[in-house]
């Protein structure tokens, strides 16, 4: 019991402090809304869920990897600068992957409603 509350004081203290969280949880908030309202089919549930836990779990990741580079320097470092910039970009292919997962599932169904 203690891993799990300590997990959720890790979520909850993201979620206060980084706005990218707060946008990536928005985000998968509007992609489970739109898939409710347009009836996605169990394996599009299943990508779509799997893109949302891997955003968001990237992003935590990256989070702490930053936390931890900046509690080991705060500053500008060549290798510090490397491991946040390649930490990021992990969460921007991530990110892409799932826009893309998001188009391929949504954007047949929006145009046939239009």
């Amino acid at each position: 019991m203690k891993s799990f509350q300590y997990a959720a004081a890790g979520i909850l203290s993201a979620l206060r402090s980084e706005p990218n969280l707060r946008f990536h949880v928005a985000a998968a908030l509007i992609a489970g809304l739109t898939g409710y309202f347009l009836h996605i089919s169990n394996i599009e549930w299943v990508a779509i869920v799997l893109c949302v836990v891997l955003v968001l779990g990237f992003e935590l990741l990256n989070t702490a990897i930053e936390a931890l580079c900046n509690h080991v320097t705060e500053e500008i470092h060549p290798a510090i600068k490397k491991v946040k910039d390649i930490s990021a970009a992990a969460v921007l292919i991530v990110c892409t992957g799932s826009v893309v997962a998001g188009l391929i599932i949504f954007l047949p169904k929006i145009i046939a409603i239009i």
